[in-house]
């Protein structure tokens, strides 16, 4: 069984991650949020997502995302990969997180 992960920036800012679960027919479309999400969902904010042909790996992507400070999804939005290593690294405290000015 196949699925989407996708990231949206909710009305109030914060982000939601999920999976959804689609059928081989559905793998060109873009999947539309429900229950909860849909009403707090920006419209305009919305950022692509991510096929996957087995539904295990989706779900273990959504998971990983889910864990991410904000920052580092941001720097997914990006795409900004550098940024996102740097902010894995082990003991990166909130703080450490914020990359100082030039």
């Amino acid at each position: 069984m196949s699925a989407y992960v996708y990231m949206l920036r909710c009305a109030d800012g914060s982000y939601q991650v999920g999976e959804t679960i689609c059928g081989n027919e559905w793998r060109n479309t873009k999947p539309a949020p429900t229950g909860d999400t849909h009403s707090n969902v920006d419209p305009y904010n919305s950022f692509g997502s991510e096929y996957f042909d087995r539904i295990m790996d989706a779900i273990a992507v959504e998971r990983q995302i889910k864990g991410w400070s904000r920052l580092k999804k941001e720097a997914l939005i990006r795409g900004d990969w550098d940024e996102i290593k740097r902010l894995a690294k082990r003991g990166t405290t909130a703080a450490q997180q914020v990359k100082p000015s030039p």
